[in-house]
């Protein structure tokens, strides 16, 4: 599948990270990463398991604190806002969970109805039943609203994970692992779903993946995560383009053609 280039403006800036380093104990995670992105853009973190990715966008969303450099979200430098701003901010970012989080006793609608409930007390039942009804149909997911979580696919609730991010139009969104456990097909589904999710919302997101065919299919551009730093950045073909032996070796496992 051919990414189609959305329209990115470079003028507008969304993430700034600049030299972030967080350790835990003595493990050095993040050796001073430097991370831009920008408004439209789909950005691809490349790496292995452990490297860093997840502890990356944790950080970028609140999850985490950095221990050391600049992480400046929508204009919001994380190390001096205080908790409600903190907050606040969340509700602009969409977290894609790698595992979906759905509430299992909950319906589909319900799953959707509870962020809105939650951080949206100003809305009536009619405008929550559009929005869900406008997320649902976004995912091609409409006919399951009133299913439990149980009798959906491993595809379907990743879907609906993703509906429910979607749900209070966060401006940026941060994909966990988006295709893990899925098998091909629905893997070439999830990445088509990001592409139309990022012209259609007009988001701004990073992709944490191992996936080449998810790197190749979803990234405007690609960055790659070894040894703690941001080694190689470009388009799919300007990162594997080298001799370094940790990005063929990552290439060769991946199995691309």
């Amino acid at each position: 599948m051919k990414k189609v280039t959305s329209r990115i403006d470079r003028s507008k800036q969304v993430i700034k990270i600049r030299d972030l380093r967080k350790s835990f104990d003595e493990f050095d995670v993040l050796r001073g990463v430097d991370l831009d992105l920008y408004q439209g853009e789909n950005l691809v973190v490349l790496g292995r398991s452990g490297t860093g990715k997840s502890v990356l966008i944790k950080i970028i969303s609140g999850l985490l604190k950095a221990d050391t450099g600049l992480v400046n979200v929508l204009g919001c430098d994380l190390s001096k806002i205080t908790p409600k701003e903190v907050d606040a901010l969340r509700l602009k970012i969409g977290f894609s969970f790698q595992n979906s989080a759905l509430y299992d006793s909950m319906t589909i609608k319900e799953n959707l109805q509870f962020p809105l409930i939650r951080n949206r007390r100003d809305l009536g039942q009619k405008e929550m039943d559009r929005m869900i009804e406008v997320v649902l149909e976004a995912v091609d997911l409409s006919q399951s609203i009133n299913q439990m979580p149980a009798e959906l696919s491993g595809g379907q609730r990743k879907r609906i994970g993703i509906a429910r991010t979607l749900i209070l139009r966060p401006e940026i969104m941060l994909y966990d692992e988006p295709t893990a456990g899925l098998d091909p097909i629905t893997s070439i589904e999830i990445n088509k779903l990001i592409n139309e999710v990022q012209e259609r919302f007009n988001t701004s997101s990073i992709i944490i993946t191992h996936d080449l065919t998810c790197a190749r299919d979803t990234g405007d551009r690609i960055v790659m995560l070894l040894d703690g730093q941001f080694q190689r950045q470009g388009s799919f073909a300007e990162v594997f383009n080298s001799d370094d032996e940790r990005v063929k070796a990552f290439y060769n496992y991946n199995f691309i053609d």
